[in-house]
């Protein structure tokens, strides 16, 4: 499994779809929805940007069931967690949506496929002003240390490059 990070409009999509090639195979995991205009042209944008014969699942919500539900075998991309733990940020605790996460990466981790994981890197911003903007900020890194975790490989995605991380595990002497 491989994860991409990094900021809004970095290539971390265009960098998912380049990992897997043209597979007719690949399966792609959404879980963003078309709540406005601008949503709704960013949706197209990623529509635009992968083979039209890939397999699409729209999940915002359910995302351990959705790769439970796609062969272990198939080539597949989530994008993205972000927008994933917006979804659940306003029905969910903290905890059922960390756990749900844990849960999530294991069994991507897992797959025979490659796998391809997209989330943003929310924090390295300012301090949002108001209380559910910082639960958002803090609940998406801590999502974001879990995929990694289980990621084989994680790349920050910064002007379309790939910053190669390493874990924290690796400093311990």
């Amino acid at each position: 499994m491989i994860l991409l990070t990094g900021g809004a409009r970095s290539g971390k999509s265009r960098g998912a779809v380049s990992v897997v090639g043209q597979d007719d195979d690949v399966v792609y995991l959404a879980t963003g929805v078309e709540t406005d205009e601008e949503m709704a042209d960013r949706i197209e944008r990623h529509r635009l940007d992968r083979p039209a014969s890939w397999e699409v699942v729209e999940e915002p919500v359910a995302l351990e069931a959705a790769i439970r539900s796609i062969a272990i075998d198939r080539p597949l991309i989530v994008d993205c967690l972000t927008l994933w733990v917006a979804n659940l940020l306003v029905d969910r605790s903290d905890d059922s949506i960390e756990q749900e996460s844990l849960r999530a990466s294991q069994l991507a981790s897992n797959r025979a496929g490659a796998t391809v994981v997209v989330t943003n890197e929310v924090g390295s911003g300012i301090v949002p002003m108001d209380p559910v903007g910082r639960r958002y900020r803090d609940l998406v890194g801590r999502v974001n240390q879990m995929w990694a975790e289980q990621a084989d490989q994680s790349f920050l995605v910064v002007a379309g490059g790939l910053i190669e991380l390493a874990s924290l595990d690796s400093l311990d002497a």
